[in-house]
């Protein structure tokens, strides 16, 4: 396995060049399983120790494909990937509702924060984030949004509407399109207040640390949870589809290997898990 820094570095050159696998639609293979994940799971650097790990443990090749939530869960819902990892619940419930996956289980959970400048011209920190972003609207302070319709970029605009703020075409509200580490690295070239989730920021501030000089200043918000659950694709649905990898990978993921996995991640580098283990929780908990 390799060191856990050339992890963050290779996830965060996928970040940059936006780096999607376009090999998809090809005839089962039992001995590969095509996992759909969210750009998050990769940027921290998590996905590549779950998918080394399940590797090791079931003898199948995996190859992930990354891209936004709404990217990923377009593609399952052609049959494009044998299982999805994904953060959008609402989005979810839609997928499964349409008969896509034959399950929804809860993986893992972090937080989504906004970070800033170190000298927080709009003196946000400590608030609430609606409070905060309501503040940053009102001082008209610089705010970059990754504007590709993502799960993380669905969740700040819930939160903007959550403030009573409609900031689309606002001077102080500028899109860039990117994913999760471009944007912030972006942000931070501008000096602005961006909206991120926490294990990106950690991940990217540990190995860009003279690229990324905002801190974190709005945390610790319940509506600020970020749940991820894992999906396996519909085989009666689409025949195509490696439907017992996909089962067996979801299973070991929620299992007490694939928790324990995720429980260790990030603990060397930084005190403490990255993720929090949840598969014994339920999605009720947290509201």
């Amino acid at each position: 396995m390799f060191p856990f820094t050339r992890f963050l570095t290779a996830a965060y050159v996928l970040a940059c060049t936006g780096f999607v696998s376009s090999d998809i639609g090809q005839s089962i293979n039992p001995r590969q399983l095509i996992l759909l994940a969210d750009t998050t799971a990769r940027d921290s650097g998590i996905l590549r120790v779950l998918t080394d790990a399940f590797n090791k443990k079931s003898g199948l090749v995996v190859k992930a494909i990354t891209g936004s939530s709404g990217d990923i869960l377009k593609q399952g819902s052609r049959g494009e990937g044998d299982v999805v990892l994904a953060h959008s619940p609402e989005a979810e419930k839609a997928w499964m509702a349409e008969g896509n996956g034959t399950s929804r289980r809860l993986v893992m959970y972090d937080e989504f924060v906004i970070i800033g400048p170190r000298n927080d011209p709009a003196k946000i920190s400590g608030l609430k984030a609606a409070d905060a972003l309501r503040r940053i609207a009102e001082t008209k302070a610089l705010f970059v949004s990754r504007g590709d319709q993502s799960s993380t970029h669905m969740r700040e605009l819930a939160m903007w509407k959550q403030a009573g703020i409609e900031p689309k075409d606002q001077s102080w509200y500028r899109e860039t399109g990117r994913g999760q580490g471009m944007n912030m690295e972006i942000a931070s070239q501008s000096q602005a207040y961006t909206f991120t989730d926490q294990h990106t920021y950690r991940v990217l501030t540990l190995v860009l640390v003279r690229r990324i000089s905002l801190r974190t200043l709005v945390k610790n918000d319940p509506a600020l949870f970020n749940l991820y659950h894992v999906m396996p694709v519909n085989g009666a649905k689409f025949p195509q589809v490696n439907a017992p990898g996909g089962q067996g990978f979801a299973d070991w993921v929620v299992s007490p290997e694939g928790q324990a996995v995720i429980a260790r991640f990030g603990t060397k580098e930084f005190g403490g898990s990255l993720f929090v283990p949840a598969a014994t929780m339920r999605e009720d908990d947290f509201e």
